[in-house]
């Protein structure tokens, strides 16, 4: 899949986005395991979308959608409802999913950078699981571009792996959540997996993370730190 008409030109310098870090996912059946290793949940998405206000009518947009959970759903309860993400391979897993339950959504492939939404004002941005990607430089054009695309007072929703622990912690935090998460292989992602993570990709503080956000023209409406790796940003553009 090409990348879509709704991204715009990006110079020489620009972050490689389209190169993402972190858990191998350039097969199908590597999409299918990241799919199951998530977890996910039509019952949870449903329960999220409800506590979003996403209702027949609404616009929502899904920032790397993944494998488009989310999106199907919200589809499903007639929102006007678009999934992106810069790989090929998620979004043929996504529509898929669509298709095998008549969910008509529009699908994107484009990044946190450099997508463009050409559809009018969204009243719901979402993204789960992704923003940890790029750095904190990167993280802050990233959120301008979500408030952009989202009219004002529509809100925001940010999970994510997310540290609430005290930075001097961050040796004996982190280690913890590595021996206790990791899984055996086939029941879901493993110890060598959130060590890589740790390594090699790019979460923050939620302290630095509410500074980009108020910078980029949102309001933190709540913050809920679940554990001391992970936390949801629930906000609403000024």
């Amino acid at each position: 899949m090409p990348r879509s008409d709704t991204t715009r030109p990006r110079p020489a310098w620009f972050f490689r986005e389209y190169e993402p870090v972190g858990i191998d996912l350039g097969s199908p059946a590597a999409v299918a395991a990241y799919d199951r290793n998530q977890g996910t949940d039509p019952d949870a998405d449903d329960a999220l979308l409800d506590r979003l206000g996403v209702v027949a009518g609404s616009r929502l947009v899904d920032l790397a959608c993944g494998t488009g959970s989310l999106v199907v759903q919200a589809a499903r309860r007639g929102a006007e409802a678009h999934g992106v993400d810069v790989s090929e391979e998620m979004l043929a897993f996504a529509q898929a999913r669509a298709e095998r339950v008549g969910a008509s959504a529009g699908w994107h492939r484009a990044g946190f950078l450099d997508y463009v939404h050409r559809a009018g004002h969204a009243d719901v941005v979402t993204t789960k699981s992704a923003l940890h990607q790029l750095p904190d430089f990167w993280k802050q054009q990233a959120l301008l571009n979500v408030a952009v695309m989202l009219r004002p007072g529509g809100t925001f929703y940010l999970w994510d792996v997310i540290f609430s622990f005290p930075p001097a912690d961050f040796e004996e935090r982190l280690q913890r959540w590595i021996e206790t998460a990791g899984r055996p292989e086939d029941q879901g992602f493993t110890r060598a997996d959130f060590e890589a993570h740790v390594r090699e990709e790019f979460s923050t503080y939620a302290w630095i993370l509410e500074g980009m956000l108020e910078r980029a023209g949102f309001e933190i409406v709540s913050h809920a730190p679940r554990t001391p790796t992970h936390g949801e940003f629930v906000c609403r553009r000024r």
